[in-house]
């Protein structure tokens, strides 16, 4: 720190120049001629007085310089650490809210972080404004300001590291979203880039269970698909997306496999879909451990509640 100081001050009297330089120049320039009489050997000593303090000056300006440049380094290196802690401090702060079922208190010490250049920070605002927007204590239109601010974070999160795993999750997910609002035809559309993003996803990091678990719901959702949505696919797209609970069940499995017991909707939907295969003797294991399952989110009780309404129903 001493260093970065005496460095500073150096740059001070640089800026506005030594009180002592005009004086040294001018004497310099002053010994280098004693008048028209003695020109050889003094001339050539003056000379050389000058040339050494030059030599000296630029040392000292040299060193100035040398100190300041390193100066701004050190300065600088200071503030890009001093950043990155504030980013580590945000991201563990941001992930113990979530851990907590904290939707409302993450969101809003995510949201200050909005125009952040870290992809960590603007996934993560992206997966807090979704949480937000599935609360049932969330207005419509506030769903829909959120779900759109969502798929914004998740984009910019992909400009800034296309190599992010949950950039790519997150994506596909929030894409999902704003496809509710715009109709059959855009969310059959945006379907094979939401699946190319989790595959990508799942590429980056395939012990992410909950990535394949959201393929699983997308094979589940074609699977389901009404015939008369398969009928405007049909027309609208040439080869329209398609599955089958078969497929559906075979992620739901893996993803269980990657993470037992990672994810109440992930039981939820084993269950489910053992129904829609007729299987109901699994139906009712998955649906029973799903409404088992400890409810820490919002999610987490409604996943209970269906749970609960299709047991009643078996």
């Amino acid at each position: 720190m001493a260093a970065i100081r005496e460095a500073l001050v150096l740059a001070r009297l640089f800026h506005r120049g030594p009180p002592c330089l005009g004086r040294l120049l001018r004497r310099g320039a002053g010994g280098a001629t004693y008048g028209p009489r003695r020109r050889g050997a003094r001339r050539w000593a003056g000379d050389s007085e000058v040339l050494r303090k030059s030599l000296q000056r630029g040392l000292v300006l040299s060193t100035g310089a040398f100190l300041v440049y390193e100066a701004h380094k050190l300065i600088s290196g200071f503030a890009e650490v001093h950043a990155s802690f504030r980013v580590e401090e945000v991201i563990e702060q941001a992930d113990y809210l979530y851990g907590s079922g904290e939707t409302e208190k993450l969101y809003r010490l995510l949201v200050q972080h909005k125009n952040s250049d870290d992809a960590e920070l603007l996934w993560r605002l992206a997966r807090a404004s979704r949480d937000l927007a599935q609360l049932s204590t969330t207005s419509a239109e506030e769903k829909k300001q959120l779900a759109y601010g969502a798929l914004e974070y998740a984009k910019r999160a992909l400009e800034k590291n296309e190599s992010n795993s949950a950039a790519h999750k997150w994506y596909g997910i929030c894409l999902s979203d704003v496809g509710d609002f715009e109709g059959i035809k855009t969310k059959i559309g945006n379907a094979f880039v939401i699946k190319e993003h989790f595959q990508k996803a799942i590429e980056l990091n395939p012990k992410d269970a909950t990535t394949i678990h959201l393929i699983g719901i997308w094979c589940y959702t074609f699977a389901e698909m009404p015939w008369y949505q398969r009928k405007i696919a049909a027309t609208l797209f040439a080869s329209p997306p398609t599955s089958t609970f078969q497929e559906a069940l075979r992620y739901f499995h893996m993803a269980e496999e990657a993470d037992p017991n990672f994810y109440s909707k992930n039981l939820l939907f084993l269950g489910k879909t053992y129904l829609k295969l007729n299987n109901k003797k699994m139906a009712l294991l998955w649906l029973s451990k799903a409404k088992e399952y400890p409810a820490h989110t919002e999610e987490d009780k409604q996943v209970q509640k269906e749970a609960l309404e299709l047991l009643n129903s078996m």
